[in-house]
């Protein structure tokens, strides 16, 4: 037997096995929030609002020592 035959009915069979009528199996539900994925700035990010909170922090502290400084010129 010719392997020609074989080869063209190959595709028609797979096509067929592939149009089944079992339906597709069930998905998981979709997340309606995405999750957030790391980035290589996640890092530098974290570190320049660490910097911004400690500079508020040392500019609170300047305004209530000069508030004492003035108080106690007075």
């Amino acid at each position: 037997m010719s392997r020609r035959p074989l080869i063209a009915l190959l595709p028609a069979v797979l096509l067929l096995a592939a149009c089944s009528g079992k339906p597709p199996a069930p998905r998981a539900p979709q997340a309606t929030e995405s999750k957030r994925v790391a980035t290589p700035w996640d890092g530098m990010k974290q570190d320049e609002q660490r910097a911004s909170d400690v500079q508020k922090t040392v500019d609170r502290q300047a305004a209530d020592q000069r508030k004492q400084i003035e108080a106690q010129s007075q």
